[in-house]
């Protein structure tokens, strides 16, 4: 397979050298030095932390900055430039770049969803960075009843800014349903639960306002506030006591919870703190946003649990939720729910970005809602074979490893009894796996001795994947 990159590429940002070394962290793996930075290098382009287009530092200064010999950054960039993810100019220096023909066009490869947007280059490459399943069987018939229904809408202007009514009805009908009384005009549609984050993060936060979350947690969900202008502050997942007291001290504006099947550590907020958050809430003034979109994916028949919302309407009490995971991530439709003056200031502030979610996507979901009690059971048995899979492998490959089997959710947050997890990544990317290393999760860049691993991938290819971790951890630790 031939890797070719582009004859001249030119660089919109530039790293310097110590930036570099804290992006890479504790990046050396055995073997050659100058083979572990180029795949620490290669693991953060495809994570999405090191853009294309950026000019690297030189060999000399980073060099200095990583207290290793010139020699090393040379070889580690002229391996990069060999795999096909760096260029070199005179005068514009090392550049990084993305493959190109690194698959082939028909490649079935599922794309990054809860993951970084960049591909490796191998298209036989594992991917356990992503956290999103494949469709489930009843997609199709739900589109071609949504084509059905497509007709009515075709004399409109195809705008329906806060969402189709029938969809809307739907998903109020599901809040009700668990305890919360919900009426359509509560309900925004999205393009996907992403967009509900991020038209939240910019209509609720003020640029150098203060936000908390959990540590770890979805690192979209960080990025989001952090491109609002927010700065970013975490508390253990769980901990209300800790929760309140860094709203009290930073005067926080908003806190982003994962309240069901927390992503990556798979743990629930019980029936008290729930009712502790919603309390906290409305002493302190601040909105609390719930991120549902896992709600549906209880793999052990726990139960649902209500969401945050309560029996009432706080106003600072926000539900978000998602098709993706419970469906197919390819329908991107999303929902808020929320206090209906909310649900019209976001409505107009969605606009700027998509106007609205596109039609015949919004009818298919509505379709799969009202028969969702018999797709979910065979979606949750699927992912809790896979998970049992995953977990028995991986204990049994790696029996110092911490690897707890989450009631829910898709994905194992794995401790690994060292900070290793950058290297572990990076040496990863060299056996074809991507995976996700724990500080990406932190807004601090902690959590480095944990690794983020998800079952949404089939049976065999999670016990390819397993094969690949067990040689990339070998490249760690000799």
């Amino acid at each position: 397979m031939t890797i070719t990159t582009p004859a001249r590429a030119t660089a919109v940002r530039h790293l310097s050298a110590p930036a570099t070394a804290r992006l890479l962290g504790s990046w050396r793996a055995t073997g050659p030095a100058y083979a572990s930075l180029a795949d620490a290098l290669r693991a953060a382009v495809l994570a999405g932390s090191l853009p294309a287009l950026t000019r690297l530092p030189s060999e000399r200064d980073l060099a200095s900055a990583l207290h290793v010999s010139r020699t090393t950054t040379s070889a580690a960039y002229a391996r990069l430039r060999e795999l096909g993810f760096a260029t070199s100019h005179v005068g514009s220096g090392t550049v990084t770049v993305l493959p190109r023909g690194g698959r082939h066009a028909g490649s079935t490869r599922p794309s990054a969803g809860d993951a970084p947007v960049t591909d490796l280059a191998d298209e036989h490459a594992v991917d356990l960075a992503q956290a999103t399943p494949d469709a489930v069987d009843a997609l199709h018939g739900a589109y071609a009843r949504a084509l059905e229904a497509l007709p009515a809408y075709l004399g409109t202007g195809g705008y329906a800014h806060l969402g189709l009514d029938t969809l809307r009805r739907a998903v109020a009908r599901r809040y009700s349903a668990r305890g919360v009384p919900t009426t359509a005009d509560q309900v925004l549609v999205t393009t996907g639960a992403q967009q509900a984050l991020a038209v939240l993060a910019t209509t609720l936060v003020r640029r150098g306002e203060t936000a908390v979350v959990e540590s770890p947690t979805y690192f979209h969900g960080i990025e989001v506030l952090q491109r609002a202008g927010a700065r970013v502050v975490g508390v253990p997942p769980g901990d209300v006591e800790s929760l309140e007291s860094a709203v009290r001290a930073t005067g926080a504006r908003l806190v982003y919870l994962v309240p069901d099947h927390h992503n990556p550590t798979g743990t629930s907020l019980d029936h008290d703190a729930r009712r502790a958050v919603a309390d906290l809430a409305a002493r302190l003034d601040v909105t609390v946003v719930g991120d549902e979109t896992l709600t549906d994916l209880d793999l052990d028949g726990v139960g649902p649990l209500p969401p945050l919302a309560g029996p009432g309407t706080h106003p600072r009490l926000v539900s978000v939720g998602s098709a993706s995971k419970s469906f197919w991530g390819g329908l991107r439709v999303g929902w808020v729910r929320a206090d209906r003056q909310l649900v019209h200031r976001l409505g107009a502030a969605r606009q700027v970005l998509d106007i609205a979610t596109p039609v015949l996507e919004q009818l298919a979901v509505a379709e799969l809602l009202e028969v969702e009690h018999e797709i979910l059971p065979g979606r949750r048995a699927a992912l809790r074979a896979r998970r049992d899979l995953l977990v028995d492998e991986v204990r049994e490959r790696f029996p110092d490893w911490d690897v707890p089997r989450p009631s829910g959710g898709l994905c194992l947050w794995v401790g690994l009894g060292r900070p290793v997890a950058q290297p572990l990544a990076a040496a990863a990317v060299a056996e074809g796996l991507q995976l996700s290393p724990g500080p990406r999760f932190t807004p601090d860049g902690t959590a480095k001795d944990r690794v983020r691993l998800t079952y949404t991938r089939s049976p065999a290819v999670l016990a390819d994947a397993v094969d690949r971790l067990e040689r990339a951890w070998r490249r760690v630790t000799g």
